[in-house]
């Protein structure tokens, strides 16, 4: 059996502060930072004392702190992936929301959804998100640890759910896994058939009220 464990990045500043995040580079809360120590133990208590564990993160400051609290119990180094970061944003990163609500362009019902422009220079299209997300994805499956956890961000969370069961890069464009910061899901592939499941999405019962 093998699993793997996605951890969202719990409350950062630029939440608080109604900026948008992507590669700004915001840092935990306090509030955040004691989400960081409860999903430690959460982590701890679901993986046997003992076995192999592998830790991975995107390498930005609020995902780096959440993934040193973890990695303090699980008594692993986490390793820095910048694959795994949320989508880039361009100009809009660490501008108010309300400049990027102003100037973005959704995508359209119909048409190229992956390639689409959101108006926002230097922005990633969802095509690039996606294609580094899997790329990190498929580079952490390959190794044989059967337990492996994952922190990243919330947008990117989707790309890593549909690395894990296959989805194909067109199918991409509607795609959805909403998960809360803090948040915990659990990927698990049996040893008999090589199914893979999502046996708990964006899991939040370790934070309490």
């Amino acid at each position: 059996m093998r699993s793997v464990y996605v951890v969202t990045h719990p409350e950062a500043t630029h939440h608080v502060e109604g900026v948008v995040g992507g590669w700004h580079d915001s840092r935990l809360t306090p509030a955040g930072r004691r989400a960081a120590a409860s999903i430690a133990r959460a982590l701890r208590a679901a993986i046997p004392g003992g076995a192999g564990v592998e830790l991975f993160s995107s390498d930005l400051r609020r995902t780096r702190e959440t993934a040193e609290a973890v990695a303090g119990l699980l008594g692993v180094e986490p390793v820095l992936d910048r694959r795994l970061r949320e989508k880039s944003y361009g100009e809009a990163e660490g501008r108010p929301q309300e400049w990027l609500d102003r100037r973005f362009v959704p995508p359209p019902a119909a048409g190229d959804r992956m390639g689409h422009d959101e108006g926002l220079p230097g922005a990633e299209t969802r095509a690039v998100f996606a294609r580094r997300v899997y790329a990190a994805v498929d580079d952490i499956l390959r190794r044989p640890c059967a337990h492996q956890v994952i922190v990243t961000h919330g947008f990117a969370l989707t790309f890593v759910v549909a690395a894990w069961i296959g989805m194909p890069f067109e199918a991409l464009g509607r795609v959805a896994f909403p998960a809360a910061p803090g948040s915990i899901t659990t990927l698990r592939e049996d040893d008999f058939f090589h199914n893979r499941q999502v046996a708990g999405l964006g899991d939040t019962r370790h934070l309490g009220s």
